[in-house]
């Protein structure tokens, strides 16, 4: 039987445990575990039984992997995907971001604050010319005006910043889970 390790989180994202890695757990995936994974992230809405089929299990060994995996993190959790045009936010932008200062405290407080921006859809600590990837969700180029006014700049500390607007999503993937 062929196993694959894979490096998890157990614990969603939190500031307070940004610079430790000692959350980071190591579970054995199997073929199984792997089928599972990939059809589930296809369509998180297929029934055991249906799920079953797809991996050839059974139901009941299905649900047994699917509640280990949940338990142990690799499985964070369901969740629908919307169309931000449907729902009135029209524009993506992506934003390099440049700290004044490299401490510790300050990547600790810019992260903090970015986690109660809700237009903020996905904030990285980089490496290279900048020292964030931040991308966001907004109402057109004035929504975006305002983003940047009543939210991203009234953090301290943000030396500059270089936005892009996305013209166009050309991939949106699931993670490439492999046998």
């Amino acid at each position: 039987m062929q196993k694959m390790l894979l490096i998890i989180d157990v614990d969603d994202y939190n500031s307070e445990d940004f610079f430790d890695n000692s959350n980071f757990h190591r579970m054995e995936l199997d073929k199984f575990d792997i089928a599972i994974l990939e059809a589930l992230q296809k369509d998180a809405r297929l029934s055991l039984q249906e799920l079953g089929k797809q991996v050839g299990l059974t139901a009941s060994p299905c649900w047994t992997r699917i509640r280990r995996m949940e338990e142990s993190g690799v499985i964070e959790g369901y969740a629908v995907r919307v169309n931000p045009e449907k729902v009135g936010l029209s524009e993506t932008v992506i934003l390099h971001v440049t700290l004044d200062s490299h401490s510790d405290q300050a990547l600790f407080e810019f992260g903090k604050a970015l986690e109660d921006i809700p237009e903020v859809l996905e904030a990285y600590l980089v490496s290279g010319d900048y020292d964030y990837y931040i991308r966001v969700a907004v109402e057109g180029t004035r929504g975006y005006e305002r983003f940047l006014r009543e939210r991203l700049y009234k953090i301290p500390g943000i030396r500059n910043s270089k936005s892009s607007f996305v013209l166009r999503r050309l991939k949106q993937s699931q993670l490439p889970i492999r046998r």
